[in-house]
């Protein structure tokens, strides 16, 4: 299970500004914001980034100036991947170290889309014996309880982190990732082809 809400994307402006610098070719500007305050690239601008796009990783530096903010939660077993992309990313999550007994344990917490009918069975049995240990702490606030909360816990935990990126680093990840065997990577990837202009500066597609 993978989930993105309240994406940002941020900086377009400035980035196909930036673009135009090289060249001193401000004059051939033809961008403009709409009535939703969306920035829509004009044919000249538009035309450039795509050839700046497609030129390759030394040529497109602009488009490390378009900057993504938005909220992920995912299992812990897919941040762990995830984390392969520091580089030009940030993310603020949700802690479990302070704050995984403030709430009950339900089995919609945990990732539990693929798994078999048995295993479903057992993961119940689990998320039973996490919320009895969570009751006992709050009861106790024995460090051995809370050891316990942590060491029990299952990579299919669900952690929401609002995450920075930009969309060089988006390439990156759809183009690495897009064939992964994970379908939270799937549900990243069709969330890529989502953001404004994904198909002509991230994808690279051609018309």
């Amino acid at each position: 299970m993978l989930n993105c809400e309240r994406t940002s994307v941020m900086n377009i402006e400035n980035a196909i500004r930036g673009a135009r610098n090289p060249m001193n070719s401000w004059n051939r500007m033809d961008s403009e914001y709409n009535e939703e305050g969306e920035y829509i690239l004009g044919p000249n601008d538009l035309g450039l980034a795509k050839r700046l796009r497609k030129a390759g990783g030394d040529h497109r530096k602009y488009i490390r100036q378009i900057l993504v903010s938005v909220d992920i939660t995912a299992p812990l077993y897919w941040w762990k991947e995830y984390d392969t992309y520091k580089v030009a990313t940030v993310a603020n999550s949700t802690s479990t170290m302070h704050k995984i007994h403030s709430k009950s344990f339900e089995l919609e917490d945990f990732s539990h889309d693929r798994m078999t009918e048995g295993t479903l069975a057992f993961m119940e049995t689990v998320v039973a014996e996490l919320e009895k240990i969570r009751l006992r702490y709050i009861e106790t606030k024995k460090k051995e309880d809370w050891y316990d909360l942590i060491q029990l816990l299952p990579s299919s935990y669900n952690q929401m982190r609002t995450c920075t990126l930009n969309y060089e680093t988006l390439i990156n990840i759809y183009f690495a990732r897009r064939s992964h065997k994970l379908e939270e990577w799937h549900a990243l990837c069709r969330w890529i082809e989502t953001l404004p202009y994904a198909k002509e500066l991230i994808i690279g597609e051609e018309e």
